[in-house]
């Protein structure tokens, strides 16, 4: 019995040739045409024409020389930077901070601006992106998608945010009135989802399809990667953690009165703060107090034991549920807090539950939901681009 040909084939396998050669050489850095084909598995015929086609559409370009031996050098080839854009924001009840990258990921602008004196959001987002843009040197049409992050809910079926504790002019409706403003993708997503997006691409949870990031600052949060991809739950929901209802604090009825949450109040830097002056600390940030507690070695055990066994809480309600292999401790307090803190928490989860996960400080130093934004939005934007190379 003959095979039946499929229609289509020969440019869907072209299609994934391309997707495959433009990976390579972000992935490799510039590639002469005999070397894509080398690595991709192509004829060289094959591979020069796949270069060709890339070239024209302005995916590629020729970078350099690679001197061989007999005959003319080799042409090097790179992905053009500038074939696009993204800009990814990190929202804040007090100030916005913009980036732009270009396609290959390099980060080329950085802007950030205060929200105190505005009661326009549209306004503040439009500001941060032209003015990044106009740093990085971008045209504002090459910039192909705009990921904001944001504390709060987003719901998973419209996009737009549903509830945002300490950013109460930005509501429903507002991503529709970006995306027509700035006339280009705007996605909004939870701030410490794009925590564990940059963790999972460069910090404490390379390598790993599950685990969870506990974000402690400010305010207590938690993301959840499951398979490879951020749990988001139903409403938006899921990884809410402050408003668990944990014993040692007063569990609020009415969350729309912005009283503080159970867990919130027990875990937060409000809570930490008051933490430390019991324990002789002097008033300040709770991230400092955390740093002190540690410097002061054995004398700062009893509070960082304390401060251990409260986030345990929460941990451990997470962990019993998912039972992940890996719990980042990130934000903040929990970058202060590092490998001492961490190992606390490791210790106190496995001695309320029956679940034992490794329990880490995070790997990443400045910025994390600005990385994961922009690494969302360099994700989407390559399927975008990189997927459509056939005319």
């Amino acid at each position: 019995m003959s095979a039946t040909r499929l229609p289509g084939t020969p440019r869907l396998l072209r299609a994934l040739n391309d997707r495959a050669a433009l990976e390579l050489l972000l992935e490799r850095g510039p590639l002469t045409r005999a070397r894509i084909g080398e690595l991709t598995g192509l004829s060289k015929v094959t591979a020069s024409q796949l270069v060709e086609r890339l070239e024209e559409r302005g995916l590629v370009a020729r970078v350099g020389e690679q001197a061989g031996g007999r005959g003319p050098n080799a042409q090097l080839y790179a992905v053009r930077p500038g074939s696009a854009h993204v800009v990814g924001v990190d929202v804040g009840p007090e100030r916005v901070v913009a980036a732009c990258a270009d396609i290959t990921g390099a980060v080329i602008g950085r802007v950030e601006q205060s929200t105190q004196d505005t009661d326009d959001p549209v306004g503040v987002v439009h500001n941060a992106v032209v003015r990044v843009a106009g740093s990085a040197g971008a045209q504002l049409s090459s910039v192909r998608r705009i990921v904001l992050g944001t504390p709060g809910l987003v719901d998973p079926g419209t996009g737009d945010i549903t509830f945002a504790y300490n950013l109460p002019r930005w509501h429903r409706g507002l991503l529709a009135a970006l995306r027509d403003d700035l006339d280009t993708p705007v996605v909004f997503e939870n701030d410490v989802n794009l925590a564990a997006v940059a963790e999972a691409q460069s910090g404490s949870a390379q390598g790993l399809s599950d685990f969870v990031l506990v974000w402690v600052g400010a305010g207590v949060g938690l993301a959840i990667v499951l398979g490879g991809r951020l749990h988001h739950g139903s409403s938006g929901a899921a990884g809410e953690i402050g408003y668990l209802p944990v014993p040692g604090a007063p569990i609020p009825r009415d969350v729309s009165r912005r009283a503080k949450p159970a867990f919130q109040q027990l875990a937060g830097a409000d809570a930490i703060r008051a933490l430390a002056r019991e324990h002789g600390y002097p008033d300040g940030a709770a991230a400092d107090a955390v740093r002190a507690a540690i410097a002061d070695g054995t004398s700062g055990g009893p509070m960082l034991d304390e401060v251990a066994r409260r986030l345990a809480l929460g941990v451990a309600s997470t962990c019993v549920v998912l039972d992940p292999p890996l719990v980042v401790l990130a934000g903040e307090v929990g970058q202060a807090g590092g490998a001492a803190l961490a190992e606390r928490v490791q210790h106190e989860v496995a001695a309320i539950t029956l679940v034992r996960p490794r329990v880490v400080p995070t790997g990443l130093t400045e910025e994390p939901i600005l990385h994961g934004a922009l690494r969302t939005a360099l994700d989407a934007v390559r399927d975008e681009v990189f997927g459509s190379t056939i005319a």
